[in-house]
């Protein structure tokens, strides 16, 4: 019988800092919860000197990655260093040295996340990452053990708190993606260098994981079609909020007839729609099964203390399983080969804001370009931009093929009386 389990941090940033705080000031809870005391005995750490937030021990602080993920009587690694390649040859070493792991890391787990779980099957080891999606939702522990007996056919999320802040910003003060982009910035909400947040690409990483859970089926990073928030205006909201939506980033995954999509991008939703409820930093996601019909867990999405929440959560698991002798078999090899639908296989509704030429025969024009691809209009807005011959004209099509979208969008910017196409987003119908 385990009569005690240590466990080696590698990075002691701002999520470094919370496991510690946690394991050491929630003892006499995980003794109950586990029954057998759990103890931090290293932590790698880069500049040994420097002030801490929480309260260490210096004697357990090391420069040296060997004396956590090779010491013999370190059971358990937490990697909270972030980054990919140091990150990935860490827990490569920990994995072969016989060491349970669990993993905050999104962009790792996106990349390299199937070589990884191969490495913990093959050594009889756990590798738990449930702190990488959604930082304080239990989101990836739904998937595979409370929905384990359901179908999934859709998952829809907000899945970054940066991105949702700026759009709640945006539409409820009326203000521009710049200045927004500027005070999340100071208030430590948005990255110097936002790219992976604002473009989408944090997000995307995300759904890459969820939907290979979800679907069990190995969808990489490059599976998904990724568009960012950063040429949203304010026009675009104000426009949404008059047809009765609100715009978020949404992560969207969908199986049908054994095919899936999976992409990250700006979607008008129906105000009526739980999602377009979800504002500032927290997250989101809503699931669809075929048993459990409709279910949404929410809350917040980052910070320290949510984050080592659900590290620690998964060090309850690994230390559970360390006691029952049952660790390195709930690595599920996934069930399908990947299937992908093409684009006359994806279907949504599109909004478009379109700067024309106000004079006779344009509106005659645009119509025939939807009514050329079979494609009818469910809402339309148009009125005069100034005195300059400009009109701007607002539209929602009816349900279509993204192959047929993708032809419409062409044709209006080559048709003669389209000046420009300022805006093109997704539009997604109500819960289903």
């Amino acid at each position: 019988m385990v009569q005690n389990v240590s466990v080696g941090l590698l990075g002691l940033g701002t999520v470094g800092s919370g496991v510690v705080r946690m394991v050491e000031g929630h003892q006499e809870e995980l003794l109950h919860r586990v029954g057998c005391p759990v103890y931090i005995k290293r932590v790698l750490v880069q500049n040994l000197d420097k002030e801490r937030s929480c309260n260490i021990k210096p004697e357990l602080l090391t420069s040296r990655a060997d004396e956590v993920v090779k010491d013999p009587e370190i059971d358990v690694v937490i990697e909270v260093i972030g980054g990919i390649e140091r990150a990935r040859e860490y827990i490569l070493q920990a994995l072969s040295n016989k060491k349970h792991v669990i993993t905050a890391n999104k962009d790792l787990m996106a990349l390299h996340g199937a070589e990884l779980l191969s490495a913990a099957e093959e050594n009889g080891c756990d590798l738990f990452y449930e702190a990488s999606v959604a930082g304080g939702i239990p989101i990836i522990r739904t998937l595979v053990d409370g929905l384990a007996s359901d179908r999934i056919t859709k998952m829809m999320g907000i899945v970054n708190g940066t991105t949702n802040y700026i759009l709640t910003k945006m539409d409820k003060e009326n203000l521009t993606f710049e200045e927004v982009l500027k005070e999340a910035q100071e208030l430590g909400y948005a990255e110097a260098d936002p790219t992976s947040d604002v473009e989408g690409i944090d997000a995307a990483r995300k759904m890459a994981i969820l939907a290979s859970l979800g679907f069990s089926m190995n969808i990489h990073l490059d599976d998904v079609e990724v568009k960012g928030i950063s040429s949203i205006t304010s026009e675009d909201l104000e426009y949404a909020r008059q047809f009765g939506y609100t715009m978020k980033l949404i992560g969207n995954a969908k199986k049908d007839n054994g095919k899936v999509e999976v992409s990250v991008e700006p979607t008008l939703l129906p105000d009526s729609h739980p999602l377009a409820a979800v504002q500032n930093e927290y997250n989101a996601v809503y699931i669809y099964g075929e048993a459990v019909g409709e279910t949404m867990l929410f809350g917040p999405g980052a910070g320290q203390l949510p984050t080592a929440t659900s590290i620690v959560s998964d060090l309850v698991a690994v230390v559970r399983n360390m006691r029952l002798g049952v660790n390195g078999r709930s690595v599920v090899a996934p069930q399908f080969d990947k299937q992908l639908k093409k684009d006359d296989e994806i279907s949504g509704k599109y909004f478009y804001r379109l700067h024309v030429k106000d004079e006779a025969g344009t509106f005659s024009a645009l119509t025939s370009v939807f009514a050329q691809n079979e494609v009818s209009l469910e809402k339309l807005l148009q009125q005069p931009v100034g005195d300059n011959g400009v009109a701007e004209v607002v539209l929602v099509t009816h349900t279509t093929t993204k192959q047929q979208n993708d032809k419409i969008y062409q044709q209006l910017k080559d048709s003669g009386v389209v000046n420009q196409i300022k805006s093109h987003y997704r539009v997604e119908g109500g819960a289903q």
